[in-house]
């Protein structure tokens, strides 16, 4: 399998390496308040997962496929062993990474999402998007006005028109691989393929107000992760980065920096 080229951004020093993966629909940028919160002392690396933003789109996608672009890419950028955090899709892969190759990961956090197979979510955002593609859109404000037709929460809205992005020719198009995403969306839904244990430190990070980490999967989670510990984020949704950065910012930069203590 050829491993599929990948965007990365990176800011800070010299330090330990942080990898930062997004979630479905994202980019690299969503979680670039983390980014600057990590980088006077560790050198981020904030990835474009494939079919997202600039990164290489692929034709069959799935949580082992992006897990071995990320591990290629590391290779590529000779990065033996990094830091991980991931949020909802990227915390999926983060776990599929961390669980098939556990010398890779330095300490691993999964923000919002369990290592389960869930049920189908986005059947409206898809439609949206693509009556977006279809309505040959001449700004955003257009695209805006199509998605809030399918989508009530104004927060999913904005998330995704941070995704659309306009040609010199005055066309907008999405950053991401949206046909292929829908294609492979039930092969993101499923449960990390490998089974691990992962052995390292893992902390877990629910929002109060979302359904994606329940207290029913802890025992999964416990399985996979034996030294994983899960931290509640209260009165917050799916979007803890965006809802509560200064709360999010604080426990991943604490929970690194007991890690990279650790391992000195």
């Amino acid at each position: 399998m050829t491993p599929t080229t990948l965007h990365a951004a990176s800011v800070g020093d010299d330090g330990p390496p942080v990898l930062l993966l997004h979630g479905l629909f994202g980019m690299g940028s969503n979680l670039g308040a983390l980014a600057r919160a990590l980088a006077d002392s560790y050198r981020v690396y904030s990835l474009d997962l494939p079919d997202h933003g600039r990164s290489a789109w692929t034709d069959a996608s799935d949580l082992p496929r992006m897990a071995e672009a990320v591990h290629a890419w590391m290779r590529g950028g000779n990065i033996e062993r990094a830091h991980v955090v991931g949020h909802s899709l990227g915390g999926k892969v983060a776990m599929q990474l961390a669980l098939a190759d556990a010398a890779a990961v330095a300490s691993l956090v999964v923000a919002d999402i369990a290592p389960v197979a869930y049920a189908g979510s986005h059947e409206a955002v898809f439609a949206a998007l693509a009556a977006v593609d279809a309505a040959a859109v001449r700004s955003r404000k257009e695209a805006g006005e199509i998605l809030r037709r399918y989508l009530e929460e104004e927060g999913v809205v904005q998330f995704l028109l941070l995704s659309l992005a306009h040609e010199e020719s005055g066309a907008w198009h999405w950053r991401f691989n949206r046909t292929g995403l829908e294609s492979n969306y039930s092969a993101y839904l499923a449960a990390p393929a490998a089974t691990g244990p992962y052995p390292g430190p893992v902390l877990f990070l629910r929002g109060g107000r979302s359904p994606y980490v329940r207290d029913a999967h802890l025992a999964e989670i416990r399985r996979r992760f034996p030294a994983a510990r899960l931290e509640t984020i209260h009165d917050c949704g799916h979007w803890l980065h965006a809802e509560e950065p200064e709360t999010f910012n604080s426990l991943v930069r604490g929970f690194i920096d007991d890690g990279a203590e650790a391992a000195r």
